[in-house]
């Protein structure tokens, strides 16, 4: 098993970017992030233009790639291809998982989808995916359209799916015990990282909760 294979099982801290605007001082903020404990890093942004997107995310594959943390891609194949990313995160709206698996195909490539339900977590779970996102958990202004699903439902997800899933939405260092008490062993986080002047301190602090839970140890 290689390491991103490994790390994929094993990963706990997750950071989404929203970068809504160009920003000089972020590669550095995102190296700090991983220097603090972010296992998987997401390039996502609604607004920046591809060609700053390129820019950027060539500089944060050669970062990733050599902390040896996971690089993923919000919604755009082309840009995961690109990128040469180690993956591509699906929302509930965009290409079907079967028909990414076929555009990827012949590589270890990392697919995930966000899910906003039990049934929707099942359903992905049976699409193949290797991981999958539940929430938002809280509200956040990163997804205002979705209403908060609850830690109720990170509950019922943590006894039904057996693949890796992740917490997001509107978690915090204040809120994270609740999550992880309702069963999540993985968190991803917008604000709690990126809202933040010290992003190595933000990353720190919130390994060191998610380190005080278990998680089971994988067998290789």
């Amino acid at each position: 098993m290689n390491w991103k294979n490994r790390l994929l099982k094993n990963f706990k801290l997750y950071a989404v970017t929203d970068l809504r605007e160009s920003d000089p001082h972020f590669l550095k903020k995102a190296e700090d992030a991983l220097k603090g404990g972010v296992d998987i890093l997401q390039l996502r942004s609604k607004t920046l233009k591809d060609g700053e997107l390129i820019r950027l995310g060539l500089k944060l594959r050669a970062v990733t790639r050599k902390m040896r943390k996971l690089f993923i891609v919000n919604d755009r194949l082309d840009l995961a291809e690109i990128l040469d990313a180690d993956g591509v995160h699906l929302g509930q709206e965009d290409i079907p998982v079967a028909q990414a698996r076929k555009i990827l195909r012949g590589r270890f490539k990392i697919i995930g989808k966000s899910t906003h339900s039990l049934e929707q977590a099942l359903e992905a779970e049976k699409e193949g995916v290797d991981y999958i996102g539940v929430g938002p958990v809280f509200s956040t202004p990163t997804k205002p359209l979705y209403e908060p699903v609850g830690i109720d439902l990170v509950s019922k997800v943590a006894d039904s799916v057996r693949i890796p899933f992740v917490a997001i939405g509107g978690i915090d260092a204040e809120n994270m015990e609740q999550v992880l008490e309702a069963g999540a062993r993985r968190v991803a986080v917008v604000r709690a990282i990126w809202g933040n002047s010290n992003t190595f301190k933000a990353a720190q602090k919130l390994k060191e909760i998610l380190n005080h839970h278990e998680m089971p140890i994988l067998q290789v």
